[in-house]
């Protein structure tokens, strides 16, 4: 403009009247209807009834959710219940199932009936078990005696502890509490940090052996036959994500005999106990079951060499230097050579609709990777059981590798492979990472699915930061557990789950649901319909900034570029605010198709990530309409008018107003009465006005017949070529949606 005027003059004071003119064009108010319109979105998902419980931490991503392409996910407590169930017991040379458990219960019936009868409810006067079966056969003792000293062992190494509810209507002093206390069975509840470990007791319990009493010190067990078994608690070496194991040291008060039981992973047991050809093959065909199993050792100890311990391991806790590493070699000179007594399996069922709401994400072309931190063969169990990999996908099981050449092998096998799942563990995937990250990640994401095993916490995070990096894509990450809060925090969106393990991934967590299902409504719904809305709602408060902004210039450049205001005081106020506020603002309650049309069919959310939304394309689009109706509205303005300047403004503003309001019109997709509403309170608001705009406005002009039908005509050139455009549009190149809900 100042260079248009040829700098007559002082035209630096011009710049900056100008600067201060044109000042519209810059959207304000995007930024507060964008956060107004964020906080709508949060209230809608935490008010819809489908997905009760769902509970917004973070009001300014909702729009993430509609545009993710990576969601890794955790699987215990995430795609499983982590409601665990005891499915299995071997001893190496026999395997009890669900259906053979009475013959569990039959062996140990037998040891425990042949000793004596509790004399006053104490245990004192018991034979140990192994004295009480030697007049037994030489086979029969072999097999009961194992499954007695494997169940006693996982009824006593975990650290569960019994709770009993008081009863009703009892006293509540302190001295009372304990007496008043319903000790029968059904009154017993567990309580421990892993629901295996809870697990574990609670089939102990079924098969006659209980846990009825534990303190820091003593646990006590009942018998089959009802009597009372005291142990001391010598020691304990609680589990740890590195060790992989928990191990407690007993003294049967009976005998006094000193036992160091110790229960963990394969992985971690198959070095400790003693050498064995039936452990891996085992853990192997469990695993491929979808079980969970633990391996269960134990180690009697002399006093001699208990006391021997507990000194050295006293004087390696007071240490200054170093203190874990010297507990853990104590700890460590103590796991040698231990007895393999049994390997156990758990199972931990799938969630509710799981399998539906993975079909429903890979239709909307979001590729899932699933991260957890059990073996190889459970995860692939539960990756072929959840449909995350289908039975007739080939899977690309990536071999163990130790240095660059064997990774660089396995790489090249993966590379000749086509549209095959891949199932890498933690170990081969930071080999890889080191060497050939680049190669790695851009194969993986050619993949249909990826399941990375015995992943640590760490890795997780790692994993997300590989993928935005690599790819630039959005990414999320959901889980259930403390282990799960590094990749949550690390991805663009993260959702937890309030499960069994507590609530630190749902409080560290973007979303908080209460089921793995929830996500698709969550994703499908709320995240596409809040893109789409933030897309068509920031697009339209740029169209209305640059559109008055256009006829400050028009109207500048008729008048030989003079830096005068068109619009004074109230009428730019009112502009932004009262006149137009409500009806824009009403696009984020806009819908193209309904939710359950958006359920049925997720391939609707594929669109999204190609950002056709909102792009340099739409909005030059937006830019070239503010131009063409702004010049029009001006153009017109300054045509009709015949004698008196006070008529420019109020043909020009009238029609500018009701234009504004005619596209938005023109945007909605879908009618909802409170857009009706604010259309119809904002016209009012606007003809209530111009009685009090005297200043502005001449009253006898604005209310004749000449004034309406040259506002009338200015405001249908303005609107009506951009109403037959997008009819054509809609004709010639229909939107997806528009083809479903016609």
């Amino acid at each position: 403009m100042v260079t248009l005027q040829g700098f007559a003059g002082p035209w630096y004071r011009n710049l900056f009247r100008f600067l201060l003119l044109l000042s519209y064009i810059i959207p304000i108010s995007l930024r507060v209807n964008l956060d107004m319109g964020k906080a709508a979105y949060g209230w809608m998902i935490m008010k819809d009834e489908n997905i009760p419980g769902t509970v917004v931490r973070t009001s300014t991503i909702p729009e993430e959710l509609g545009r993710l392409v990576y969601l890794l996910t955790d699987k215990t407590g995430t795609l499983t219940q982590n409601e665990m169930v005891f499915k299995r017991l071997h001893l190496g040379t026999v395997s009890y199932g669900a259906d053979t458990m009475d013959e569990i219960q039959s062996h140990l019936r037998n040891p425990y009936s042949q000793m004596q009868p509790p004399a006053g409810g104490q245990a004192a006067s018991t034979t140990p078990p192994r004295k009480a079966q030697s007049t037994a056969p030489k086979v029969r003792k072999s097999v009961s005696s194992r499954v007695h000293e494997a169940v006693k062992a996982i009824a006593l190494c975990h650290n569960v502890t019994p709770v009993y509810e008081p009863r009703a209507g009892a006293p509540t002093e302190a001295e009372d509490a304990e007496a008043d206390q319903d000790f029968s069975d059904g009154n017993r509840t567990y309580q421990a940090a892993s629901p295996d470990e809870v697990a574990l007791v609670q089939w102990t319990e079924s098969v006659g052996l209980t846990l009825v009493s534990r303190d820091l010190a003593s646990m006590q067990l009942r018998s089959p036959s009802g009597q009372l078994l005291t142990f001391s608690v010598l020691q304990t070496f609680p589990f740890t994500s590195e060790s992989k194991r928990m191990g407690i040291i007993v003294r049967d008060e009976s005998t006094a005999e000193i036992t160091f039981y110790m229960k963990g992973a394969d992985v971690a047991m198959a070095s400790i106990v003693q050498y064995n050809d039936w452990l891996e093959e085992e853990c192997g065909n469990m695993a491929r079951e979808g079980l969970r199993t633990l391996v269960v050792a134990k180690r009697a100890l002399t006093e001699e060499q208990y006391q021997d311990f507990e000194s050295r391991y006293s004087q390696a806790k007071l240490s200054i230097h170093d203190r874990a590493l010297k507990v853990a070699a104590v700890v460590e000179s103590l796991e040698r050579e231990m007895e393999l007594l049994c390997l156990t399996g758990v199972e931990d069922q799938l969630q509710a609709d799981v399998r539906p709401t993975l079909e429903m994400l890979r239709n909307a072309g979001i590729k899932i990777w699933m991260l957890t931190g059990d073996k190889l063969e459970t995860a692939t169990c539960i990756a072929k059981s959840s449909h995350l990999v289908s039975r007739t996908q080939d899977i690309h099981i990536f071999r163990p590798v130790t240095n660059r050449g064997e990774a660089h092998l396995e790489l090249n096998a993966f590379r000749r492979k086509h549209d095959c799942a891949l199932v890498i563990s933690g170990d081969s995937l930071e080999v890889c990472l080191k060497f050939y990250e680049h190669e790695l990640v851009e194969l993986a994401c050619q993949c249909p699915a990826v399941v990375c095993c015995r992943c640590s916490p760490t890795q997780k995070a790692h994993i997300v930061k590989l993928l935005q990096q690599h790819t630039g894509r959005r990414t999320c990450a959901i889980g259930d557990g403390g282990n799960d809060v590094s990749m949550i925090q690390m991805a663009d969106c993260g959702i937890g789950i309030e499960g069994k393990e507590g609530r630190q991934a749902a409080l560290a967590a973007d979303f908080s649901i209460a089921q793995f299902k929830h996500v698709g409504r969550l994703l499908m719904v709320h995240g596409r319909s809040s893109y789409k809305r933030s897309a068509a709602l920031g697009q339209f408060v740029m169209h209305r900034g640059l559109i008055i902004s256009t006829m400050q210039a028009v109207f500048s450049s008729v008048f030989y570029f003079a830096s005068v205001p068109l619009y004074q005081g109230f009428l730019m106020v009112g502009y932004a605010t009262l006149y137009t506020m409500f009806p824009v603002f009403s696009l984020v309650l806009d819908q193209d198709v309904k939710p359950e049309m958006a359920m049925l069919y997720p391939e609707l959310y594929k669109d999204l990530t190609k950002g056709r939304s909102l792009s340099f394309k739409t909005f030059l689009v937006w830019v070239l309409v503010s131009v063409y109706q702004g010049g029009i509205l001006m153009y017109g303005a300054l045509l009709l008018f015949e004698s008196e300047f006070v008529h420019v403004v109020a043909i020009s503003f009238t029609a500018l107003i009701l234009t504004e309001l005619l596209m938005v019109a023109l945007t909605v997709r879908t009618w909802h009465w409170l857009m009706v509403v604010a259309e119809v309170l904002s016209l009012g608001c606007y003809v209530a006005s111009l009685a009090f705009l005297n200043e502005y406005f001449d009253v006898a002009f604005i209310t004749s017949a000449t004034f309406v039908w040259k506002v009338s005509a200015v405001t249908a050139v303005s609107c009506l070529p951009l109403y037959a455009l997008k009819h054509l549009k809609r004709k010639l190149a229909p939107p997806s949606y528009s083809k479903l809900s016609s």
